[in-house]
């Protein structure tokens, strides 16, 4: 029988528990655009010829502006309005 891990409280109450860089940047980039994402978080990699690939390779070197993007990210999740959700009736 296989016994299940609990997960810790620090990763239950972690909001970017669970999350890649890679999939934060693309979720800012959809709700964003990339024009808009480097007027809020002033960094070359989204200004001058954005790319995924390129700013994870910054992001992931570069702690400062990694944290600016988590930041912006829980600022949108919290900003973004609930889905819908229908109860069964």
């Amino acid at each position: 029988m296989k016994k299940w891990k609990s997960m810790s409280a620090g990763a239950q109450k972690d909001p970017l528990h669970g999350r890649t860089l890679a999939a934060i940047l693309q979720e800012l980039v959809d709700y964003y655009g990339w024009e808009a994402l480097g007027r809020r978080v002033e960094i070359r990699c989204f200004t001058h010829e954005p790319s995924i690939e390129s700013s994870l390779k910054f992001l992931r070197r570069t702690p400062w502006a990694r944290a600016k993007v988590e930041a912006l990210y829980l600022e949108m999740r919290h900003d973004k309005p609930a889905p819908l959700v229908f109860k069964k009736r």
